[in-house]
């Protein structure tokens, strides 16, 4: 799985950085302000991968707050709050 995310936004920075932490092999994390070619990888523009977090799982690219729950899904210590937010009456 791939993370993109916005090194220069000091929040996303500091949340990805907490992530990284636990040292997940099968998390490639991509910071998209290196100027590498996200773009053409994603299929999405550059200001809107700046906006939001995106994930690519299984060849589809998933932003937003979905994302986030893809990523918890992947992480065995968050993976509480994926099964807890995933419910129909919250998600």
């Amino acid at each position: 799985m791939k993370v993109y995310y916005n090194n220069s936004c000091k929040i996303c920075k500091t949340e990805i950085d907490f992530y990284k932490k636990q040292k997940i092999d099968e998390i490639q994390w991509v910071d998209i302000t290196d100027g590498s070619s996200v773009t053409r990888d994603t299929g999405k523009k550059s200001h809107t991968l700046l906006r939001r977090l995106h994930v690519e799982e299984n060849g589809k690219i998933i932003g937003g707050a979905e994302a986030f729950l893809v990523l918890w899904k992947n992480m065995p210590k968050y993976r509480f709050l994926y099964r807890i937010l995933k419910l129909p009456i919250i998600f």
